[in-house]
């Protein structure tokens, strides 16, 4: 039971901090969904899969943790717990320190700046990083096959958003500045040398 209480505070303050910002992003004219708006070919493509990836691994987590069942080891099952926690507090760091440059998808006539501060000091992709901690949380707590090949697909499909949409947005809206950005911190986790 703790699991399902652990995973459900979880989920209701990640997708909470994300709809919140929406709605407060909304009311001041910012359109925070850009996911596959005003794209075309593989980037359309890829935007649009990875939101459907993220609907059904929500679904799909969500109905794991409602069933319940899981035959993992009670550490695995712990280490879970954590994972899950962390990224959702990553999540929640990335997105208030994006502030109103945040958008979910990119967005080629917003103006936005280049967020290399707070947590983006050890990340350059905390927000994905957030998720995927959350999903394989959520799947070390209720393993099941069909949650792990949709976190899988998620993961996979959040991997060719970043390195296929969002760093090319970002080489060509921030050129030098990003560059030397991507020289100092990694993708996911860690600062270079």
């Amino acid at each position: 039971m703790e699991f399902k209480l652990i995973s459900i505070a979880a989920l209701i303050a990640f997708y909470g901090c994300y709809f919140v910002k929406m709605f407060r992003q909304k009311k001041k004219g910012i359109q925070t969904d850009q996911i596959g708006k005003d794209k075309a070919g593989f980037v359309k493509f890829v935007e649009v899969t990875m939101k459907a990836a993220a609907v059904l691994v929500f679904a799909a987590g969500l109905v794991s943790i409602i069933i319940g069942t899981s035959h993992a080891p009670a550490a695995v099952r712990v280490l879970g717990a954590v994972m899950s926690a962390a990224g959702t507090i990553v999540f929640i760091a990335a997105v208030q320190t994006m502030r109103d440059s945040w958008r979910a998808g990119v967005s080629k006539t917003d103006k936005t700046e280049l967020v290399t501060n707070g947590i983006y000091q050890i990340s350059r992709n905390p927000a994905f990083l957030g998720f995927d901690l959350l999903y394989i949380g959520t799947l070390l707590m209720f393993f099941n096959w069909v949650l792990c090949i949709l976190t899988v697909f998620a993961i996979i499909m959040y991997h060719l958003q970043i390195v296929n949409v969002e760093e090319d947005f970002l080489l060509a809206a921030f050129g030098n500045e990003y560059l030397q950005y991507k020289k100092k911190v990694c993708r996911y986790l860690g600062r270079k040398r």
